[in-house]
C-alpha cells in the first residue's frame, strides 16, 4: 500500500493562510506523483469550532474533496478542543468516487477496494476475521482517536484517570495485537492510527514529552504488532523503527507558531506486511525568526539579521524596566525589517516595585520612624537625622539660601547648619538614591534602585 499521511492541518480563520497554502501543495504533489492510493489524515484538521459558512472550512473541504477524487480518505477524530466531536462527520457525505470515512471511536476497519468495512465492536471479531480473509482485504487500520477523558475518569475516578489512559490504551493495542499478527500471516498489511503524545517524543520546540500522564509509550505502540503506525497532535516530525516496522508524527503540515524546528510537510508511506517505510515530503512553510533580548534590543544584531528577513515571519522579544521603556526605538525596528512577511514586537515591562518596612507603622514619631526604617535597609541615620532635623527647624527658602551661600564659602567658613546642608554627599557609605527626595514618601517606600 502508498499512503500519503497528513496531519494537524488545523484550518482557522488566523491559520487559513499557512494551512492552505501548505494543505493544498501537499494535495496537489500527492495526485502529481500517483504514487498514493490511500490518503490518511491523523486528526486535528480544524483548529477550533468553525461555523459553516466559514472560509476556512470551505478551504479545507475542496481540498479533501480533491483527494476523494483519486483515492479513499480516512479522517481520524483529534483534539476535541480543536476538532469539536461531528465536525468531520460532513466529509462522509462528499459526493466524489471514493470514500471519506471518519473514525471517530476505537475500533479496527479493513479497506477492500472502494469500501471501508468497520469492526462492530473495539476489535474485529473471529467471525469478521474470516470474512475479510476471505475477502482478500487490502489493508487493515487500528484506529485510536482522542480518548474522552471524562469518560475515562467517570469509570476509574478523577485521580486516577490521568495515569490510567497509559494503561488502559496498552491493553488495547495489545489485544490489537494478536489481531494483526493473523492479518499479517495472511499477508494483509496492518496500519495504526491515533492522534495523542507518546512518552519521551519532541514538541515542535525541541522539549521533550516526559510525564506519566501521556496515552501511549514506544512499547505500548510496538506491541499493537502495526507494520506501520500513523501519528498525530505532536507538529514536529519523528518516527521509531523495530524489525522493519515503523511508527512516525507526520508533524503539523505547516509552521503555526514561533520557533518552531524541523521541516513542515507530509510524509508518503510505503506499506506491506512486515515492513514500513515513510518519506517525508516539505511543504512551502512559513520561514519564522524568533529573536529575544534580555534587555533593550541590539540594533547591530538586528542589523545583521534583518538582512536576510525578506518575506520571513519575524518576531523581537525583549525585556527592560519600567523606567527604560522608552529606549527602545520600535519605529527603528520596523523599518529594519520593512521587507518581512510579518513584524511582531513582544516588549516585556518590568515594574518598578517597593517593598514596606515591616513595623514602621509602629513608630510614633517621625524620626522613629526613620531611624527604624535606617536599621531594616542596614543605611547609616545620623546623616539622616541631621537633614530631618534641618528640615523641620527652617523652612524651603531658608535652607535654600543657606545652600546657595555655602557655594560660595568653603565648608570651614560655613556655619554648622549649613555645612551638613550643603556638604557633597559621600557615596562610598551613603546610597545615591538618599538624594533622589523619595525618602519621604508617606509609606517610607524602600526604592530598589535609582
Amino acid at each position: 500500500m502508498k499512503i500519503a499521511h497528513f496531519s494537524d492541518l488545523h484550518y482557522s480563520q488566523n491559520n487559513a493562510l499557512e494551512a492552505d497554502r501548505c494543505f493544498s501543495f501537499a494535495v496537489q504533489d500527492t495526485v502529481r506523483r500517483a504514487s498514493a492510493n490511500l490518503a490518511v489524515i491523523s486528526g486535528d484538521s480544524t483548529d477550533h469550532r468553525l461555523d459553516a459558512n466559514a472560509c476556512s472550512l470551505h478551504l479545507l473541504a475542496s481540498n479533501v474533496h480533491t483527494l476523494a477524487h483519486q483515492m479513499p480518505v480516512l479522517m481520524l477524530q483529534g483534539t476535541f478542543s480543536h476538532e469539536p466531536p461531528g465536525t468531520l462527520d460532513n466529509f462522509t457525505l462528499m459526493g466524489a468516487p471514493y470514500p471519506v470515512y471518519v473514525a471517530d471511536r476505537i475500533h479496527q476497519v479493513a479497506l477492500h477496494g472502494d469500501v471501508f468495512r468497520p469492526s462492530a465492536g473495539a476489535l474485529f471479531s473471529p467471525e469478521e476475521i474470516e470474512l475479510l480473509r476471505d475477502l482478500e482485504v487490502d489493508v487493515v487500520f487500528t484506529c485510536v482517536p482522542t480518548v474522552n477523558k471524562a469518560a475515562l475518569a467517570a469509570a476509574v475516578g478523577v485521580d486516577a484517570a490521568a495515569t490510567e489512559l497509559g494503561e488502559h490504551l496498552a491493553l488495547y493495542l495489545s489485544a490489537a495485537g494478536a489481531v494483526n499478527m493473523i492479518f499479517r500471516g495472511a499477508g494483509i498489511p496492518t496500519v495504526g492510527v491515533s492522534h495523542g503524545t507518546v512518552h519521551g517524543c519532541q514538541t515542535e520546540h525541541g522539549v521533550p514529552m516526559i510525564g506519566f500522564d501521556h496515552e501511549f509509550t514506544v512499547g505500548s505502540l510496538f506491541d499493537a504488532q502495526c507494520d506501520a503506525f500513523m501519528l498525530g497532535h505532536i507538529h514536529k516530525s519523528q518516527r521509531w523503527t523495530r524489525e522493519g516496522r515503523t511508527i512516525a508524527y507526520a508533524g503539523s503540515i505547516g509552521r503555526f507558531h514561533y520557533g518552531e524546528e524541523g521541516e513542515k510537510g507530509y510524509l508518503l508511506w510505503d506499506v506491506e506486511a512486515g515492513c514500513a517505510t515513510a518519506q517525508q515530503i516539505a511543504t512551502p512553510a512559513r520561514i519564522t525568526i524568533s529573536v529575544d533580548f534580555n534587555g533593550p534590543p541590539d540594533m547591530e544584531r538586528l542589523e545583521a539579521i534583518a538582512r536576510d528577513s525578506t518575506d520571513k515571519f519575524v518576531r523581537v522579544r525583549w525585556q527592560v524596566d519600567e523606567e527604560h521603556r522608552q529606549l527602545v526605538d520600535r519605529s527603528a525596528i520596523a523599518a529594519l525589517f520593512a521587507h518581512a512577511a510579518e513584524l511582531k514586537l513582544e516588549p516585556r515591562i518590568l515594574p518598578s516595585v517597593r517593598s514596606r518596612a515591616a513595623g514602621i507603622s509602629n513608630a510614633d514619631t517621625l524620626g522613629e520612624k526613620l531611624s527604624r526604617w535606617a536599621t531594616l535597609t542596614e543605611t547609616p541615620a545620623p546623616p539622616l537625622q541631621d537633614r530631618l532635623a534641618l528640615l523641620e527647624s527652617a523652612d524651603i527658602d531658608q535652607i535654600v539660601a543657606s545652600v546657595l551661600a555655602s557655594l560660595t564659602t568653603t565648608p570651614s567658613e560655613a556655619s554648622p547648619a549649613v555645612a551638613v546642608a550643603s556638604a557633597e554627599p559621600d557615596i562610598t557609605s551613603e546610597p545615591a538614591w538618599l538624594w533622589s527626595g523619595s525618602l519621604f514618601d508617606d509609606d517610607f517606600g524602600t526604592p530598589q534602585a535609582a
